[in-house]
Order: C-alpha cells, then structure tokens, then sequence
C-alpha cells in the first residue's frame, strides 16, 4: 500500500518540485535582468541565495494555502492564473515586511522583488498551461484494472467520471465475474471479457497492470485466490474497494463497509491523555493568535449586527446553540447571529444555502465564515478544536444515527471550527448530504494528524481567500 500511495502523490511532488526550480531560476533571471538592462550593482553570492531561497519557499507555501498544488483541483485555467496572482501577492507582503521590517541587511535592491515577482508569474502561468492543457506529468500513472462489474464497482464509475479524478491512475477496464448484479452495475465503461485463471496472470504481464482492484458483489466462491497470490508475489497490489475509493478520493464510502474491514484496516487510532492535553495546548495557542489578529472585525462585526436590527429587537449579537461534541457530550456553541430572532419559532430545521431567514449582514458573515469566530471561546473551553467534523444539533443527531450506518463515530474525535467535509462537499441540508459528508468525516477521523490538520488548516485559508465559506 504504500508503494501504491507514493505512485498516487508522484504527479503532486513532481508538481512542487519543478515550480521550485522555477521560481528559483525566474528569481536568477530577474536579477541578471536588473544587472544588464538597469546596470545596478550585484548583490553577493550569500545575499542572492538568501533572497532566492526565501521567495522560493513562501511562494510554494502560498501556492499550496491558496490549493495550487491540490491533486484533484477542480479549476478553470483563468482560475489557477487568479490563484497564483492570489500565492504571488501573498509571498510579496511577506517578504516585503521580513526584509523591511525585520532583516532590512537581507534586502538586494528596490527592484529585485518586483521584478522577480512579474518573472516568476510569468513563468509559473507558462508552466501551468503546458501541464494543464497538454497533459505533462502525467507520467508514471498507476495502470489498473477492476475485478468485478456489478454494483459495487458502479461505485467507480459514478463517483470518478471526470478525468481529473483520475489523474493518479489509468483504468483499463472493468472484468465481470459471476455472482455480479448486472442490472445495477457497469454502464459506460470498458468492459474487459477474460476468465480469472491461469491466464489472468499473462494478461496482467501483457498489459504492465500495476494494481488490481477488488470490487465484485460476491467474494465467496468468485475470486481465485491462487491466482491472485501470484499477482501479488509478482508485485502487483491488489487492492480492496473500500481502500482504493478511500484513498484517491479522500473519503470512505459508509454504503459499502462492513465491520472486518473497519477491525483489520489501519487508523481509528484511541486517544490518550498525553495528546489531547498537546492538542489543547496547540488549538488554545492558535486560538489566542487568531483572536488576537482578528479581534478588530469581531467587534465591528458585533457593532453591524446591533445596529442592523439587534437594537431594535432587544437580541444579542451571539447566538447559543446546543450541539454534540466528543463523544456525544453536549455543549452550547457560540456564534455571531446571522439569522433573524424568529427563524426557528416553528422549530429546528435544516440551514439552506439561500436561507431566507438569514439578515443582510448574515449573508456577508457567513460567505467569509466570520459568523464562526466567537467559537474561539469553544476552543478556549476545550469543548472544539480548529480541525474536526462539524459539531451538529442533537435534534438532527438523534435522526442521523438511525437513518446513516456508523454516524456516531464522528463523535470519536472533537468538533472543530474547519473539518475535511467543509472542504470536499458543499452546503447539506439533508440526510443525504449528511451521509456524503459522512464519508469525508470518516476519512478525518480514521486518518487524524498533526500533517492532516495542517493541511485542513491551509486549505481553510483558500476558502476564506475566495469567499467559498458555507
């Protein structure tokens, strides 16, 4: 598996790694154009490698917060140019402060940062359109094929249609075995007609197929284990369903478990006091930064709401709201009121994306998400951390564990303020949006880490940048 996971991140790494020579090299040139066209004095060896090397890590670290380097980005070409004007206006802030502000002997001349700023979006627009619209990188994708045409490997073909689901593998065809429900399975893929024998084997050499996907409707009785044995001792990764849809697609599909796979796969690792005494220490401290940063349009947001219709009404700027958090305990969150003071006078009910109950000063609020900063109190009192599922109301919870297999086990970990869900699906009002963003909260809880939450972290950064907040 972990061979098969490099192969899946090969495109991403190659991805950063060449836009660091890039931008490295646009940095060079931009000095030598300085020296020849301006005729200003060059800077020592040390001085340029240290602005090179500066400007070439935050504009990969700009790049990634704003999700330029997200394996399944879902953009228009006029889209990525906005992001990495967005990434490029970013490095120059900071690097405009560092070297004015803090390390002013680091600095090389006036011209060097606008300059190298204007060569390397050039050259990274360059770039992006010959990897994007001629297909470069795409070298060294994973070569499969799917055991199985049924129903549960239409889970495939309805859940990666577009290309750019499938820019870590090429799909060879679809085999059907018996035992396989024809009637709901396969429609518009290739399907490859050869019998699962001794032959299989020639037909996996012949073709170079590097990985073998489990996805037949009956296991007992269908699969040739022998065969299969042989593929694997020859280096060819056989790979579950359930595993292969978890990890090119970031979530795992609740509809398809079942508990062997749950008892013998990796991750749902418990909790100990040790780190969540750490993860306090580390959300709290985070916290303390974001209010301190953000604490001016918390007030102005709380002065908008009072004037807006809080002074008229008599209600606060805050709205309390009892959720469910770790496991299961309740806690009331704190938000600022984005809705009017009647909205649920007929009782709870399922947000909407163009909720009319929402104020003018609500739909602002919540496109930037920040109705969500007052939750920094949640976080101070330990009941949320920054990275988590979405904490939901226990009249809704009550709903979600009888209709959707495995809903309480998003209990297992914190609520937060961003989770993996918010980021992969859009705005749910339903049970079954409740069970897709199930599939993504699964995912977080099974494979929670400071990496993960990191990653959460930045991406969050891309959503409040471009006014995607729900």
């Amino acid at each position: 598996m972990a061979a098969t996971n490099n192969k899946q991140n090969k495109r991403s790494n190659a991805l950063v790694l060449a836009e660091a020579v890039i931008v490295s090299y646009a940095a060079y040139l931009a000095n030598f154009l300085i020296i020849s066209v301006l005729g200003v004095e060059s800077p020592s060896f040390l001085k340029l490698a240290a602005n090179i090397g500066l400007l070439t890590f935050l504009v990969l670290v700009s790049s990634l917060s704003v999700g330029l380097y997200e394996a399944k980005l879902r953009e228009t070409f006029r889209g990525i140019i906005r992001r990495i004007f967005v990434s490029l206006a970013l490095t120059y802030f900071v690097v405009e402060v560092i070297t004015s502000t803090f390390m002013a002997e680091l600095r090389v001349n006036q011209y060097f940062l606008p300059v190298a700023s204007g060569v390397i979006i050039l050259s990274l627009v360059t770039f992006r359109y010959f990897t994007n619209r001629l297909g470069l990188l795409g070298l060294g994708r994973t070569r499969i094929v799917v055991i199985g045409a049924g129903e549960r490997a239409s889970i495939i073909e309805k859940r990666m249609r577009r290309d750019v689901d499938r820019l870590g593998f090429e799909l060879l065809g679809f085999i059907p075995i018996p035992g396989d429900n024809r009637e709901e399975g396969i429609r518009n893929e290739r399907l490859v007609h050869v019998k699962i024998d001794e032959n299989f084997r020639n037909y996996v050499i012949d073709n170079e197929i590097d990985e073998i996907i489990i996805a037949c409707d009956q296991r007992r009785g269908t699969l040739p284990i022998e065969v299969l044995f042989d593929c694997r001792l020859r280096g060819v990764e056989i790979t579950d369903l359930l595993d292969f849809m978890e990890r090119e697609t970031g979530q795992i599909v609740v509809n398809l478990m079942y508990p062997s796979w749950v008892v013998y796969s990796n991750g749902f690792n418990s909790q100990n006091y040790l780190r969540d005494v750490l993860e306090y220490g580390l959300n709290a401290f985070v916290a303390f930064i974001v209010l301190f940063f953000t604490w001016p349009f918390m007030l102005l947001t709380a002065t908008i709401i009072y004037l807006d219709d809080g002074r008229r009404t008599g209600t606060s700027v805050f709205y309390k709201q009892e959720r469910v958090g770790l496991n299961g305990k309740l806690f009331k969150i704190v938000k600022f009121r984005s809705m009017r003071p009647d909205a649920e006078k007929d009782g709870a009910k399922w947000a909407t994306q163009n909720d009319s109950r929402v104020t003018r000063i609500g739909h602002f609020i919540r496109k930037y998400r920040i109705d969500e900063l007052p939750q920094l109190i949640n976080i101070f009192r330990g009941e949320m951390a920054f990275i988590g599922p979405r904490p939901e109301r226990p009249q809704f919870v009550e709903q979600l564990i009888r209709e959707i297999p495995y809903y309480n086990q998003r209990h297992n970990v914190k609520p937060g303020l961003a989770g993996w869900a918010q980021l992969n699906y859009p705005y749910g009002a339903s049970v079954e949006d409740s069970m897709e963003k199930l599939k993504f909260d699964l995912y977080y809880v099974k494979h929670q880490s400071m990496l993960l939450d990191m990653l959460i972290f930045i991406r969050t950064v891309e959503v409040v940048l471009f006014g995607k907040g729900r």
